[in-house]
């Protein structure tokens, strides 16, 4: 390698909440290089940094003199220590890499004086390598300015355990990479994927998490261009680090794993997230790229999907299903077919002549309607949104200036470009309804085909040297081009209701911060058992990426599942965040209803144990929104010093309070389940019976039941009685389900809001309620002063597990004073008290005294 002798600078900086950014561009670029918008906090702080030592070798403090980043000048390296426990080390490989952006070796050869300089040899060398032009099919891409890649390396002391950089149909737990494919983070359209492939498919996250007893650490690589990940972990063994003294001295022999991440283009902008706690991490993470958006409360409801549900009878024969079925759901769904011609914010006006017509039939029973809009627009000059477009100059351009064209859905398409804010600005628009003729209110939007699709591209993608808003290459900008459309679309619905009403988006495509605007899920997957099994470790990976509001499509996409498997992945995905049944146009029709009445039985029972939990799972959401906790998490982030959680990926918890292990394999009888903690209690949500944690058990299971287990210490709120949609089910009564620890006592809350507008931020419209198990009495009490809702909800059940001896009485305790015994029944064999027939307000204070 020629030293070109290009100066690079390197800058530092104190973030908030224990965060280090660190930024390396050219000094003087030939033009301004690619650094990644609108997905970074606009309003992060910075802290002060203490500078002690001299330009070779300078150690920056915070301010409570916690962390210390010990920068070494030559060679390049930097440690960054927590205390004296060196965590992460940059560059110590020195793999430091950073492609100098060039003019092309024939214009500067006219321009000087002919001789060449060994650097003008080693360009000359590239062009004839094909790194200035690459090839892909009938595609040429042609680098204007040359090969442009950045690269890094970091050193993670003590850990061994890595997580994230989502999406791979992969495990949880990262795998060592020194012996096949890198991970790869490049959103493409790949139908029926690959079950364990480290192939990049619709969304791209990069933010990796490494977590060990004690510590856990997160590195969030800002960069929206290809991206490649090397991971290697290397057993113990003695590292040198930046000399520093006695402290370098105490360090012990410790594993080391290296982490080198690569970018096709950009700059280097990276943050070291340090922790120390998981729930710190995911708060650190949130502060850079924002928390998951407060969904609507329909949403968390069961939907139903189909490539495509053909006409207006088709939906209202469908709908009336459910009903005659007695099948909860909330969310009717329209593929592409339901437009004229794949022309999005249209109808085929004989399908869906009169859409209003058929959004007021799902109105009457509380459900709503999300149609499909995709970022392709068909060419076609009789096509007002094409039309408009073009005109505006909306659309990606091609190297030569003009609109890129390819194929998708519509044939001959255009692409919008989201990454110019005034493109997003006039798609917004197009979702007033005086201009989006037929929608209403309960019409809401799914943003498909967005990494973006594009079907005879290079990679069924669009080419690299697409241009965008700002001249911009695509390659720069790739994976975040969904990111936007999603954004876009999000934006739309909000000021369609003048910001009154929250928005529900679901993409296909998504980013760092794609969390901000809704839900995403796990894209084209198949009837098979081995992707119900890898939808679990996937859908961890995006949840503790920031994504909370994750799904995958139950049945799977591609295929006809038998019974079985679709009995199982409804009660696997009916405690999972997103929930709906999707397929695709040439399979069997799979509503719950159509496989026979033993099936149809068993889809219902756990369809309508996810609407008895929509109380926890909202108030899971909430947390998620305001303090960032994920609402599905692996069993490390509860439990983060049990090493034995730290590779489990077949069962998860729901919040702090459940253990959810799905069946994912054929004709099974038998489970094996972890239950982690040697401290815990752990009780069958079924059976009742109870394990003290910290070992496996084996848990019979039949075809109507999954092992699912209630931690010991929690409160469970839930709703008693089912209706045919969360908007039947408003004022239906509440249940306690409390699960005693063994100090006899438990604790858990209750979030509760109008389901659907901003009121819960903007007028402190809400409930918040803690109730609490101690000493045999559980309160109720306000767990935010500040949230005020009206609520004619009360809590009429109370089932409490683990109390040890039948009591002589129990009694309700009112904010007034008032007493009154309770109706109680015990049973001796599973230690369970159950009160039913109360009438206790959910939104005032109140006791019950168990004597």
């Amino acid at each position: 390698m020629v030293n070109c002798k290009i100066p690079l600078v390197a800058e530092v900086y104190g973030i908030e909440k224990d965060i280090f950014r660190l930024k390396i561009n050219e000094e003087t670029p030939l033009k301004p290089r690619y650094e990644v918008p609108d997905v970074v906090n606009s309003k992060l702080g910075t802290v002060r940094l203490v500078c002690s030592g001299d330009t070779g070798s300078l150690t920056l403090t915070d301010r409570k003199g916690d962390l210390r980043c010990h920068i070494s000048a030559n060679p390049f390296k930097i440690d960054l220590l927590s205390k004296d426990e060196a965590l992460i080390s940059i560059n110590s490989l020195g793999k430091l890499y950073f492609e100098h952006l060039r003019v092309p070796h024939k214009q500067r050869a006219t321009k000087g004086n002919g001789q060449n300089t060994p650097a003008d040899t080693f360009q000359e060398n590239q062009e004839d390598l094909g790194l200035w032009e690459e090839k892909f099919g009938k595609f040429v891409d042609v680098k204007v300015n040359g090969p442009s890649s950045v690269g890094l390396d970091f050193s993670l002391h003590g850990f061994e355990h890595l997580y994230g950089i989502p999406q791979h149909a992969e495990s949880h737990q990262l795998k060592n990479t020194r012996d096949g494919d890198a991970y790869r983070l490049y959103n493409l359209d790949v139908y029926g994927y690959q079950v364990h492939d480290k192939m990049g498919i619709y969304g791209s996250v990069p933010y990796l998490l490494a977590h060990k007893q004690g510590r856990t650490v997160g590195i969030f690589w800002l960069n929206a261009s290809e991206t490649l990940v090397e991971i290697n972990t290397e057993p113990a063994a003695e590292y040198t680090l930046t000399q520093m003294g006695p402290a370098a001295a105490k360090q012990k022999v410790r594993c080391r794993t290296n982490v080198h991440w690569m970018s096709e283009s950009g700059i280097i902008d990276v943050f070291l997230l340090t922790g120390p706690t998981p729930a710190d991490i995911f708060k650190q993470y949130s502060y850079i790229t924002g928390t998951q958006a407060m969904p609507p409360l329909f949403s968390l409801g069961y939907h139903q999907c189909r490539w495509n549900y053909e006409d207006e009878q088709d939906v209202k024969a469908v709908d009336a299903g459910f009903d005659e079925h007695d099948i909860p759901y909330d969310v009717m769904w329209l593929d592409i077919e339901h437009t004229e011609d794949k022309k999005y914010f249209t109808w085929d006006k004989k399908r869906f002549a009169n859409p209003k017509r058929m959004q007021e039939l799902l109105r009457s029973k509380g459900r709503k309607l999300v149609v499909i809009s995709d970022p392709h627009i068909k060419v076609d000059p009789d096509y007002t949104v094409y039309a408009e477009a073009k005109e505006r100059g909306f659309f990606v351009k091609n190297p030569e200036g003009g609109d890129l064209e390819g194929v998708c859905w519509p044939g001959l398409s255009s692409y919008l470009d989201f990454t110019n804010p005034k493109v997003r600005e006039w798609y917004s628009s197009l979702f007033a309804f005086p201009v989006y003729q037929g929608s209403t209110d309960i019409l809401f939007l799914w943003n498909d085909m967005n990494e973006p699709s594009v079907f005879r591209g290079p990679e069924l993608t669009m080419q690299k040297n697409a241009v965008h808003h700002g001249n911009w290459e695509h390659r720069e900008l790739h994976n975040i081009y969904g990111f936007y459309h999603q954004m876009a679309t999000a934006e739309g619905l909000i000021q369609r209701s003048q910001g009154k009403e929250r928005p529900f988006v679901l993409s296909r495509s998504f980013f760092a911060g794609s969390q901000k605007y809704g839900a995403v899920w796990t894209g084209d997957n198949t009837a098979e058992w081995s992707y119900l099994k890898i939808s679990i470790p996937m859908l961890l990976t995006l949840s503790v990426s920031g994504i909370s509001f994750c799904g995958a499509d139950v049945g799977g996409f591609i295929g006809n599942p038998e019974a079985e498997l679709l009995v199982r992945w409804y009660q696997a995905a009916a405690y999972q965040p997103f929930f709906r049944g999707h397929a695709t146009m040439n399979t069997k029709r799979r509503e719950p209803w159509l496989f026979g009445a033993e099936y149809t039985q068993l889809i219902r029972e756990a369809i309508r144990e996810r609407y008895s939990l929509l109380p926890y799972l909202y108030s899971l959401f909430y947390h998620a929104h305001v303090s960032s906790q994920p609402v599905m998490r692996p069993l490390w982030v509860e439990f983060p010093d049990d090493l034995e959680t730290f590779a489990v990926e077949d069962e998860y918890m729901l919040g702090n309070a459940l253990l959810v292990h799905p069946v994912t394999a054929p004709q099974t009888t038998m489970i094996d389940v972890f239950l982690p903690g040697s401290n815990e209690v752990w009780y069958n949500s079924k059976t009742f019976a109870y394990w003290k944690g910290g070992c496996a058990v084996k848990v019979p299971v039949t075809l109507d039941t999954i092992p699912v287990f209630q931690r010991g210490g929690s409160v469970v709120p839930v709703k008693t009685t089912v209706g045919k949609s969360t908007g039947w089910m408003t004022d239906s009564p509440y249940g306690l389900r409390v699960a005693l620890n063994t100090q006899g006592s438990a604790v858990g809350e209750l979030y509760l809001d109008d389901g659907h507008s901003f009121q819960y931020l903007h007028q402190n419209q809400f409930l918040h309620r803690k109730f609490l198990f101690c000493s045999s009495v559980l309160t109720n009490r306000c767990a935010d002063e500040k949230g005020h809702y009206p609520s004619k909800c009360i809590v009429e059940q109370i089932l409490v597990l683990g109390l040890k001896k039948k009591p002589s009485s129990v009694t309700t305790h009112s904010s007034d004073g008032k007493v009154q015994p309770a109706t109680f029944a015990y049973c001796a064999k599973t230690c369970t008290l159950s009160l039913k027939k109360l009438s206790l307000s959910v939104g005032d204070d109140w006791e019950v005294h168990v004597s």
